[in-house]
């Protein structure tokens, strides 16, 4: 990954500090996950300042990291959400957070970029992982279900069923279904069903999940034998992907 920062300080990089949050989980895997994925951000561009915060479950939380880049006199922060849709809680947490930090910190101006998805490298990551667990992508008795969280809202499980289809368009396998760990339809084990109604006779789960925890492990224990691909985790595209979708918001912001 090549440092794409502008001058836009001595140093050439942006002033305002990069805050990537993510959901939280109690399952520890998931933090740290979290933490090497920005390891390999601040190792592509060690003069950007990118702090870790979280929404619930796991420290720091974001209303704390907020504070303390006030208290060391910034005067800017961009939040990049570290989220794959725009479901609830990049609609009406985060929100309310950064609007409450608006109101305890009026002297930080904290601009929020776009989640992470939809961008093609997401993809590409889930793809990668679901050949390196062994997954052959042009075997036509292969079913693929794609198994992401689940939302209340529409748009963001319409996002995943893209995704799903882009690839049964792509790779000659018997089918490709989104499915979801909960809130939405269809569920792991009725994706699975429809693909061995179309002519499946191997199911492999790709994994619409940036780290561990407790939905994605719920998914894998409802594939049954299926082979289950890890997590998207610490891959250089996403780190490209969050520098860029800071970059983008960084701009507007000076603008």
């Amino acid at each position: 990954m090549t440092s794409s920062l502008p001058h836009a300080d001595a140093f050439g990089l942006p002033r305002a500090p990069l805050v990537a949050v993510a959901h939280g989980s109690r399952d520890p895997r998931s933090a740290a996950t979290i933490a090497a994925l920005l390891d390999v951000l601040r190792a592509a561009e060690p003069g950007l300042d990118v702090r870790t915060a979280f929404l619930d479950l796991s420290a720091p939380r974001l209303p704390d990291v907020l504070s303390t880049l006030a208290g060391e006199g910034h005067r800017e922060a961009v939040i990049v959400p570290l989220l794959l849709g725009s479901a609830f809680h990049a609609r009406v947490d985060l929100p309310a957070l950064v609007a409450e930090a608006h109101a305890r910190f009026p002297r930080l101006t904290i601009s929020v970029s776009d989640v992470l998805g939809p961008d093609e490298r997401l993809s590409s990551v889930a793809l990668r992982r679901l050949t390196e667990a062994g997954v052959r992508l042009d075997d036509p008795s292969l079913g693929i279900v794609l198994a992401g969280a689940g939302s209340s809202h529409a748009p963001a499980n319409a996002a995943v069923a893209d995704v799903a289809a882009s690839w049964a368009r792509r790779f000659p396998v018997a089918g490709v279904r989104a499915a979801f760990a909960s809130t939405a339809d269809p569920d792991v084990p009725a994706a699975v069903a429809s693909l061995r109604a179309a002519g499946a006779r191997r199911i492999a789960v790709a994994s619409w999940f940036l780290a561990p925890g407790r939905l994605p492990d719920r998914a894998a224990a409802l594939a049954g034998n299926a082979v289950v691909a890890d997590p998207m985790g610490a891959a250089p595209e996403l780190a490209s992907l969050i520098v860029d979708r800071y970059l983008a918001t960084a701009a507007v912001a000076a603008a």
